[in-house]
């Protein structure tokens, strides 16, 4: 179980036992003593949340498992939660065929059943319908699009040689110290570039709304929300525990691996958010009592 949770493959494991103890273990056997955590999964996804998480972070990745013979792309759903205690946790792992908001707001009414009963803020992706999906669940939740995927889609509309420039100029409207700076700032590049690359000026408008949330917050809370970047690093420390499975012979498989890969990642979460108290009296003071009781 201890191989198995470190990323090395069914047969990766026979192997090792084969060489260290001379033993041939059946690659049945050893799904089968894998699969003695299944249970535990079960209760983990099914254990009772708590009723509010002041920031929650919402992200997929991707992997590849074996369905009817054919190797598929299958998405890895997980949820972030920071508690009002500052303390950090996945929420939830989910798996589906796809990527799309639809199956967001089944996960999402999946933590309201389980005991959430309101989230002060989300810090998503630009996936269309994000927005709605999450208001739909909790319809109070303010909603920031994280800033790197939009600078990653905003890429996209650029020609490549004028990639660094616009780099440059796109920094006075995330980097701002308020909003009316942004504003200026977006006015003054849409001056510059909205001829030549109208694009990806339009793509800054049509979502300044879902980008500027972060904008009326202190520093410390605007360093939480702006990005998905701590639900991207967990990806990544899933990844790098899943490397070895290229290919996973089943969704069972894929599920094991990660449940397995998350417990050794929140093990090390012992720590609380540096700065929790004032950022916790920041929201109180936007959120008010009644959402962000005093204990």
């Amino acid at each position: 179980m201890s191989l198995y949770s470190k990323g090395l493959s069914v047969r990766d494991i026979k192997d090792h036992i084969k060489e260290i103890y001379d033993v041939d273990v059946s690659a049945e056997k050893i799904s089968l003593i894998t699969n003695t955590v299944i249970p535990l999964i079960n209760d983990w996804k099914n254990r009772p949340l708590e009723e509010v998480y002041a920031i929650v972070y919402l992200d997929a990745s991707f992997y590849s498992v074996k369905e009817d013979g054919i190797v598929r792309k299958k998405v890895i759903y997980n949820v972030i939660g920071i508690n009002l205690d500052g303390y950090k946790d996945i929420l939830g792992i989910y798996i589906e065929k796809t990527e799309s908001s639809r199956f967001w707001i089944s996960d999402l009414n999946d933590l309201k059943a389980r005991g959430v009963k309101d989230i002060l803020i989300a810090s998503v992706d630009g996936l269309t319908g994000f927005v709605d999906a999450i208001q739909a669940a909790f319809p109070k939740t303010e909603v920031q699009m994280c800033i790197v995927h939009q600078l990653k889609n905003t890429f996209k509309y650029v020609v490549h040689k004028y990639r660094k420039a616009i780099a440059k100029d796109l920094k006075p409207i995330y980097q701002a110290p308020s909003l009316e700076a942004a504003e200026t700032a977006l006015a003054e590049f849409e001056k510059k570039w909205g001829e030549t690359h109208p694009l990806a000026v339009q793509i800054w408008k049509n979502n300044r709304d879902k980008l500027s949330v972060y904008f009326k917050y202190s520093e410390p809370i605007r360093k939480l929300i702006y990005t998905t970047n701590p639900i991207e690093n967990v990806h990544r420390q899933f990844k790098k525990i899943t490397k070895n499975k290229n290919v996973f012979p089943t969704d069972e498989s894929l599920i094991k691996a990660i449940y397995l890969a998350a417990m050794r990642v929140t093990e090390k979460w012992t720590d609380r958010i540096r700065d929790w108290e004032q950022i916790l009296n920041e929201l109180r003071i936007y959120f008010g009592d009644d959402r962000v009781p005093i204990f």
